[in-house]
């Protein structure tokens, strides 16, 4: 890991970070913000950000899982093929496994559909020393609820409950259980990789394209493709709704991939190192005992060698 002090390391990441971050101060209009943004990088010097970005990010999740205080909770939203998935897969290479968890969101089960809409996304929150990366998340039930209103009534909520402000609520829910998650040491990172219906195509076709990613491709992408505009318009609303200085959105350019692995490793390792993470310290009781152990090691050690020495005499 890098031995740069904390404020060193923040303004070299941090044209990396800030551009892209939305707290709610100020209007937000997703339209204003590019999604074939490179910050002047090619992808040489990308890369070695990005392995930088990948040995800190090791070495912090050591300390955060050591002192077990805080936890991470990374969210990825974001259209089909907007490459969640290897961007996962890329920042978070050589994590231990042991303190990290994905939690990937699909279409609501018969058993989550019969408790609230945040219960599935509670029950995976990552503990304490630990992070938690979900693919997709709780703001599915007010994107694609919302763009398909005939899943709102599969959610088996009380029909006098559902108003025209049902959104509204839920955007208030939302920011509430993040506020209290953040209040209890949770950091919170969301991101919205941000791609163009173009190059949402072009990675449809190379899907098509390549048999080993044939898997990848379902007629459903091309149907909720037409819906773009509406997405499009549903996702504004949940960046201006639910930014806060607590859990603010990262509208990453996602055009190319690694310029995107950049902006979210980036950020990543800004807010760990944020949070001075440290080894817990040994007692002078505890140290006692290891010189102790130690020289109990090192006498077996030295007893197995004379007993060796001897052996080979005979």
């Amino acid at each position: 890991m890098s031995k740069k002090p904390a404020k060193v390391l923040a303004d070299e990441l941090k044209p990396y970070v800030a551009p892209f971050r939305f707290d709610g101060s100020g209007k937000f209009h997703l339209k204003s913000h590019k999604t074939d943004e490179k910050g002047g990088l090619d992808k040489d010097r990308a890369a070695k950000i990005l392995e930088a970005n990948r040995n800190r990010l090791n070495d912090f999740q050591e300390r955060l899982y050591a002192q077990d205080r805080w936890s991470l909770l990374v969210i990825f939203q974001g259209m089909d093929a907007a490459g969640k998935d290897s961007a996962i897969k890329s920042i978070f290479e050589g994590v231990n496994p042991q303190g990290c968890e994905v939690t990937s969101f699909k279409q609501p089960t018969s058993h989550e559909l019969d408790h609230d809409f945040l219960w599935r996304s509670a029950i995976a929150l990552p503990e304490r020393g630990r992070i938690g990366i979900f693919n997709r998340s709780y703001y599915e039930e007010c994107l694609v609820t919302r763009v398909h209103p005939d899943l709102l009534a599969k959610e088996k909520i009380p029909p006098k409950l559902i108003t025209k402000n049902i959104w509204r609520e839920r955007f208030e829910d939302i920011s509430a259980m993040e506020r209290y998650l953040a209040r209890n040491g949770t950091v919170i990172l969301k991101f919205f990789l941000n791609v163009s219906k173009k190059e949402q195509r072009e990675r449809f076709l190379e899907r098509l394209d390549e048999p080993a990613k044939n898997w990848k491709f379902s007629m459903g992408d091309i149907t909720e493709r037409a819906l773009w505009p509406r997405y499009q318009a549903v996702y504004q609303d949940i960046v201006r709704h639910t930014s806060t200085p607590l859990a603010p959105w990262y509208v990453v350019p996602a055009d190319h991939k690694w310029f995107a692995r950049v902006v979210i490793g980036s950020t990543i390792v800004a807010a760990l190192d944020k949070l001075d993470l440290r080894f817990p310290s040994v007692d002078k009781a505890d140290r006692s005992e290891f010189k102790q152990v130690r020289e109990a090691l090192l006498a077996e050690g030295k007893g197995a060698t004379k007993k060796a020495t001897a052996k080979k005499a005979k």
